[in-house]
């Protein structure tokens, strides 16, 4: 399946017990039928499996598990969805964003204030998709099927436009968030946790500083790293900045560097508060798992995560798969935004059918739910779940 990444393929990222707990089974694809593949020490031959190269395969069919019966739908959906499908239709809106900022900063020259707030607010929503929606997609490698565009595409969405190290982002994103979804201690969300702040200051002040904090965490995650890798992420992080900055002065044509920070943080700030929001509510408050007994990967996936229902604006700015379809995004990451919706009815009825959880919430249900009850969510760590060994 070409929009799978390489590590898929080898069957070593979808083990159904989503990393530890997993058994080191894995699977893959072979002539169109499903496959489980284990390593085994010994030389036992029992009925159905076939050693090869010290490798064991038993070929799936009436006990196929939860995981491989759903993957094997979504793929072949993929298999059968053309290219724009499966990345155009994303990639033309994060190049209609970069298209938006020559006009805002155009505007943003106008003395006619209706103008100039037109040209921050286009300014603020294209920033926002190529930060947000862009840094998602490349940190998962969704907008090429070429590994050598992938990285490029990484390190200029993450660190040219979001001011973020692309290596720590896909570290923690990745390696992290996703191989340990709400695994406590791992992959729980715990770095949104800020619990000497107020309910109100958290939620409603304190992602304003989030374009501030965001270059200052990622030159403390420089820390260990090469010194070629130091100044690649310095120099790409401050053309970023310092681009945004020159445009305003000698095309917007700002008189003070005062005036253009400020405008600058006000552009970079324009979602923050829903960015910070979006990405508690999908997961905190939700099951929480032990690290040595997390359960397989469907169940940790159904039960940990959490859709937002479909809106006008975030859909568009922040991407489906953070939005709306948040639960195939964490089953299957490697999809992009577009593919995520498609798949979606054909998740949501499986989950269905199976009796598993797929949750849903409004967005402002969540948010009151978090008002509410925060000192218990976000100050006190959610209690392990009865879920914990789930097998």
């Amino acid at each position: 399946m070409q929009s799978v990444p390489e590590e898929w393929r080898e069957g070593r990222d979808e083990r159904e017990g989503g990393g530890a707990g997993g058994g080191g089974e894995g699977m893959h694809a072979k002539n169109g039928e499903m496959l489980v593949k284990r390593r085994v020490d010994s030389e036992e031959m029992n009925g159905g499996w076939k050693k090869k190269n010290g490798v064991e395969e038993v070929e799936v069919s009436e006990k196929e598990s939860l995981m491989m019966e759903l993957t094997r739908m979504v793929q072949k959906m993929v298999k059968e969805s053309s290219w724009w499908e499966r990345r155009g239709i994303d990639c033309s809106i994060l190049a209609a964003a970069f298209f938006c900022l020559p006009p805002a900063f155009l505007l943003l020259a106008s003395s006619q204030l209706l103008w100039f707030l037109a040209g921050m607010l286009l300014m603020g929503v294209a920033h926002a998709v190529l930060t947000i929606k862009g840094t998602h997609l490349a940190s998962h490698g969704a907008l090429s099927e070429s590994q050598a565009w992938a990285k490029l595409w990484a390190v200029f969405f993450i660190e040219i436009c979001g001011s973020f190290s692309a290596r720590a982002g896909v570290q923690g994103h990745i390696k992290m968030h996703h191989a340990h979804t709400n695994v406590i201690g791992l992959g729980d969300s715990s770095v949104w946790k800020v619990p000497f702040l107020p309910r109100s200051v958290y939620l409603f002040i304190a992602p304003l500083a989030v374009p501030i904090i965001t270059p200052l965490v990622a030159l403390a995650h420089l820390k260990g790293n090469s010194l070629a890798h130091v100044v690649r992420t310095v120099l790409m992080i401050t053309l970023g900045l310092y681009s945004q900055y020159w445009l305003l002065i000698n095309v917007s044509g700002f008189n003070s560097p005062l005036g253009a920070l400020l405008c600058m943080l006000i552009c970079r700030n324009m979602f923050s508060v829903p960015y910070i929001h979006v990405n508690i509510f999908q997961h905190i408050g939700l099951p929480m798992f032990s690290p040595t007994g997390r359960p397989k990967r469907i169940y940790q996936m159904t039960h940990g995560v959490l859709n937002l229902p479909r809106n006008p604006v975030l859909d568009w700015v922040f991407g489906h798969s953070l939005i709306n379809c948040h639960v195939e995004h964490h089953l299957f990451p490697f999809l992009s935004d577009y593919m995520c919706l498609k798949v979606k009815p054909v998740v949501s009825k499986y989950l269905t059918e199976r009796k598993l959880p797929y949750q849903e919430d409004s967005y402002f249900s969540r948010l009151s739910v978090f008002f509410h009850k925060y000192q218990e969510l976000m100050v006190f760590a959610p209690a392990i779940t009865e879920l914990v060994g789930v097998q």
